[in-house]
């Protein structure tokens, strides 16, 4: 079965298969021949850019020498690996993995220089953001914002992730329809305040710095999975998996973070600029 995009499930099987052969000390082509699959199968497999039926799961288990509760733990990690969130209904607004992904995470640090990041807009914000575009009629417009607005759910419940954000004083001042900012900010002071989200604002006085060069995203998911890094654009989205790579981002974040003012002190600038705006 092959899937759109891998879920994280998805991947922590390939590499525990992956994992699993090469403890049994057998290549993917010997693998592949007891198996009597391809070696393009095995390799499509263990990178996740394949789904691979419980039957396959368990006669690779079988093969390797997997205890049975080993074995058990797979098959349902395979059951569980193909299931899909809220997202699907959204694919056509949705091109990439990153919503699935953003959805599984149990920690997100994102950077936003020019706008406020896309888990903190609200519906105004978005809409205007969208409607800038200039190539959406009604219906595809308000199906991209609802589409945006139910991603904010990944912060809502018991298990959301948590939520660090760094935004440039420049977002918060960016010109916009003096109520449509209004709101935006007072929806940043309100979401501010809960105990699994921190957001801080690096002040203009900070000059050039390391963040002008774009914003990012870092998705952790436990001590199981590696951290991802995301950059996203009009030309496409690049995912970081490097773990040299996803390290230079770590540390550019963790530059910001020091930069940028602490939570109390942002959430004084930002009520500062929500003042300038003559609204209620």
């Amino acid at each position: 079965m092959v899937t759109k995009s891998p879920t994280v499930r998805h991947r922590r099987l390939g590499r525990e298969l992956r994992q699993s052969r090469e403890a049994a000390g057998l290549t993917p082509e010997i693998a592949g021949r007891q198996l009597g699959w391809s070696r393009s199968k095995i390799s499509r497999i263990e990178t996740a850019r394949l789904l691979p039926t419980i039957t396959d799961v368990s006669h690779a288990c079988d093969l390797y020498g997997l205890a049975s509760e080993k074995k058990a733990s797979l098959i349902q990690l395979a059951k569980e690996a193909g299931q899909r969130g809220w997202w699907t209904a959204y694919d056509d607004v949705f091109a990439s993995a990153y919503v699935g992904l953003e959805a599984e995470s149990v920690a997100i640090h994102t950077w936003g220089p020019l706008l406020i990041p896309g888990l903190l807009q609200n519906e105004g914000y978005a809409r205007g953001l969208m409607a800038a575009r200039g190539n959406l009629d009604e219906a595809e417009l308000k199906r991209r914002v609802d589409a945006r607005m139910q991603r904010k759910i990944v912060l809502l419940g018991a298990s959301a992730p948590t939520l660090h954000a760094v935004v440039d004083e420049f977002a918060l001042r960016r010109p916009a329809a003096p109520d449509i900012m209004a709101r935006q900010l007072d929806d940043l002071l309100q979401v501010a305040d809960w105990p699994h989200v921190t957001i801080q604002v690096l002040p203009l006085s900070a000059g050039q710095h390391i963040g002008l060069d774009g914003a990012f995203s870092l998705l952790s998911f436990g001590e199981e999975d590696p951290e991802v890094g995301y950059i996203g654009g009009p030309g496409g989205d690049l995912y970081v998996e490097a773990s040299a790579r996803v390290r230079e981002l770590r540390l550019t974040f963790e530059r910001l973070a020091d930069q940028a003012l602490s939570p109390e002190q942002s959430a004084a600038l930002i009520a500062a600029v929500r003042s300038e705006h003559d609204l209620p």
